[in-house]
């Protein structure tokens, strides 16, 4: 349990979600969340450990990415996946419309579809996905959402991966550390430690998910809210 950062700092707000904040910084954040995916978010391992076994070569399959942010993760899962000889059809989603004006001015990808909606929308549609995924969205997320984002993957995919940051005082020390001599101009830094302190511990998470529902600890200080492997 963490010594300094007992309690979930559930009322604190990250700066980019303030819809008056700087456009250029918030740019900024986007266009660095590939990087700090890279070194803190550790896809690479749970597409290899995790998904690839799931994945035939040759195979066609659609994967819900809610949440997207930057979009780095959607692209890189469609690269990787194009590499083992599989075709991933990703649909990525968030309400955020500043998230959709970013990602689109990604290099597109036939494979790639970003949207502006809610998980509900897509349930409310009779969408279904192979996989269902997120990246840092557990801890933006109160009891009562937590839960409907669990009844919305059950009702979308077949399997659930919810990757995020598990609260902890070594965590938050650490990213203070990595991140605040490289990424000013950003909100990288402060979101990120109001990200730490607003996340979960596994014990937190574990109480207020439903069976069958599991808490993974596949990192040092990372979460990963699984369904259906």
């Amino acid at each position: 349990m963490p010594l300094f950062l007992r309690t979930r700092a559930r009322h604190l707000r990250e700066r980019m979600d303030d819809p008056a904040c700087d456009p250029a910084r918030l740019h900024a954040t986007y266009a660095r969340f590939g990087a700090v995916n890279r070194l803190f978010a550790g896809w690479g391992v749970l597409y290899c450990r995790l998904l690839r076994p799931r994945l035939s070569p040759g195979g066609r399959y659609r994967l819900l990415d809610i949440g997207f942010g930057g979009g780095d993760i959607p692209h890189q899962l469609v690269r990787w996946a194009e590499r083992d000889g599989v075709t991933l059809e990703v649909t990525a989603i968030d309400p955020d419309p500043r998230a959709l004006h970013y990602a689109r001015t990604l290099p597109p990808s036939p494979r790639v579809r970003f949207e502006r909606a809610h998980s509900s929308e897509l349930v409310a549609r009779g969408e279904r996905f192979d996989v269902v995924i997120s990246n840092h969205l557990l801890h933006h997320l109160s009891d009562a959402e937590l839960r409907g984002l669990c009844a919305d993957s059950v009702a979308l995919g077949e399997v659930a991966l919810h990757n995020d940051i598990a609260r902890a005082d070594v965590a938050y020390l650490g990213f203070a550390a990595l991140t605040a001599p490289f990424f000013r101009g950003s909100y990288i830094t402060p979101d990120g430690l109001t990200s730490v302190r607003r996340a979960f511990t596994p014990e937190e998470l574990e109480a207020l998910v439903p069976a069958p529902w599991r808490v993974l600890r596949p990192y040092p200080y990372r979460l990963l809210l699984s369904y259906g492997l």
